[in-house]
């Protein structure tokens, strides 16, 4: 079985992700897992695609032509599907006034204590009753044996003071894998 992971990015308009589904099935591939969202004016789309031997390549031919003239970016790319990663899985969530550097100032925290992000979702929206701009974030990651679920804390609650973050990290319970 081969997988590849397909990126589509480009003007939003009806009937993407339909044209998307049906290039692939047209080569008796299947989709495996899918994050498709509109960012500002544009709809982003990855996925992860499995088939037969030379799939990838005959869908990095069919797709392109059939979303022409519709002014979207395609991407397709052979990969390897992984093991899941031994550890407990947590979710770490935050909230504050929308401020540049959040997403760096937590992503760089993650990195310097060797834990992968698996899923990183943020938005902005407007508060209930000010209106204010406020930013939240979601970030799954899986604390592998030897990682110091202590230290990351302790780092998250550096940043949260920082930045004037409201920020929790919790274990996640199986349905909470993918962030919905």
């Amino acid at each position: 079985m081969e997988h590849s992971v397909i990126t589509v990015v480009g003007p939003d308009s009806m009937g993407i992700m339909e044209t998307i589904a049906g290039a692939v099935a047209k080569l008796g591939a299947n989709i495996e897992e899918t994050r498709a969202t509109i960012l500002g004016g544009d709809f982003a789309v990855i996925m992860l695609v499995a088939g037969s031997a030379g799939s990838g390549s005959k869908i990095k031919e069919l797709l392109p032509l059939s979303l022409e003239g519709r002014g979207m970016t395609v991407l397709v790319r052979a990969t390897q599907v992984q093991r899941p990663v031994q550890g407990i899985p947590y979710m770490i969530e935050s909230i504050s006034l929308d401020t540049p550097g959040i997403v760096r100032a937590v992503t760089s925290v993650l990195l310097g204590q060797g834990i992968n992000i698996e899923n990183l979702e943020s938005n902005v929206a407007a508060a209930p009753l000010s209106g204010s701009p406020m930013f939240r974030m979601r970030i799954a990651v899986t604390l592998t044996p030897g990682s110091r679920l202590a230290t990351l804390k302790d780092a998250l609650s550096k940043i949260a003071e920082a930045h004037d973050l409201d920020i929790t990290i919790r274990p996640m319970v199986a349905k909470e894998r993918d962030i919905e």
